[in-house]
């Protein structure tokens, strides 16, 4: 982020700088005029006020900046920021609503393709554990994946990629999660339909191995013997050095996992 926050530099102060004329009321209780201050003035402040994390009052400074200076170069910036305190306070809704407005408007701008990123990072930070709704998980990887597509070189691609990885690995869990649900319910068809997902759907995560496993146990529970040495080929070409291989290929042998078998061996050992 202090890249991007670098990025949105300063204005110098100007040489002359605008009036400031603060007339006072003759009444005690007449509210004071309103009072224009150069843009530069504003920004630096609102700058100022992000550097010490006072993310709330940055907010509204930036504010001012678009109210009082609206067809200069930094109310676009101040647009920019006002998103990405948003942001840093957790209030990822407003921030969306920001980072839309600025796009629509801005469609153009340098900074677009850092709005495009920053609504993904909004529904990034607020993925939850698997055995939630993934409804945000979905979200991320849908607005993460725009901004690769729209800016494959841009800086911010890179790390999309990422994170879009990251997030598909995180939805084979949360199917992973029910498949092992229904398995130890007896709810073999579910099970195998929740694991076929991951093996078809989710082949670069790292929940593949398991899945294909879990798809060996429950075809040799069923005894389809078949099945599960199908099953079980596929494990050992793709993951042939795997711990999920050595189980895999214990119950096509044996009907029993590598675990079971190294406890009946120890045990006709202890009989010696």
């Amino acid at each position: 982020m202090t890249g991007f926050v670098s990025a949105l530099r300063r204005p110098r102060l100007g040489l002359l700088a605008l009036a400031v004329a603060a007339t006072l009321a003759a009444c005690s209780d007449k509210k004071e005029e309103y009072v224009e201050r150069p843009v530069e003035e504003l920004y630096n402040e609102a700058m100022d006020l992000v550097e010490k994390n006072e993310y709330q009052k940055a907010a509204k400074a930036f504010e001012e900046v678009e109210r009082q200076h609206p067809y200069s170069v930094w109310a676009t910036k101040a647009q920019m920021m006002a998103a990405y305190v948003l942001y840093e306070r957790n209030k990822y809704d407003d921030a969306l609503i920001q980072l839309d407005r600025f796009i629509q408007l801005h469609p153009g701008n340098k900074d677009t393709p850092y709005a495009y990123y920053l609504k993904g990072l909004c529904y990034y930070e607020q993925i939850t554990d698997v055995h939630r709704d993934q409804k945000m998980t979905e979200q991320a990887m849908k607005s993460l994946q725009e901004v690769i597509d729209r800016f494959p070189a841009s800086s911010y691609a890179k790390d999309a990629r990422l994170k879009v990885d990251l997030a598909r690995d995180h939805l084979a869990g949360k199917e992973m999660a029910i498949g092992r649900y229904y398995q130890s319910l007896g709810q073999w068809l579910a099970a195998i339909n929740r694991y076929k997902i991951v093996v078809e759907s989710y082949q670069t995560t790292t929940h593949v191995p398991e899945a294909l496993l879990r798809l060996v146990e429950i075809y040799t529970t069923l005894g389809l013997d078949d099945e599960a040495k199908k099953a079980a080929a596929v494990l050992g070409h793709n993951f042939p050095g795997s711990d999920w291989y050595e189980d895999a290929y214990a119950l096509v042998r044996t009907g029993k996992n590598a675990s079971q078998q190294e406890e009946e061996s120890s045990g006709w050992l202890g009989l010696w």
